[in-house]
């Protein structure tokens, strides 16, 4: 028990996982922008629904920062 006789409590929440074109369009690139992370390393799907791969939002903006990537219009 923590002090007072109050439970501490740690709140984690699930990554919000999205489909590559929805993960570009959240993110201001092209599709096209998704896939090539991928082949080059820097982003790794977390996982698949049906032949969709599935990204972590955080990741997708990560991977875009690093790439230093000019966000589309749109």
């Amino acid at each position: 028990m923590g002090r007072g006789g109050v439970e501490p409590t740690t709140r984690t929440e699930a990554p919000t996982l999205v489909p590559g074109p929805l993960a570009a369009r959240e993110a201001g690139v092209a599709p096209a922008a998704i896939r090539k992370c991928v082949r080059r390393g820097r982003l790794t799907p977390v996982g698949r629904a049906g032949r969709a791969q599935l990204f972590r939002l955080e990741d997708v903006f990560a991977a875009e920062r690093a790439a230093g990537g000019t966000r589309r219009a749109g």
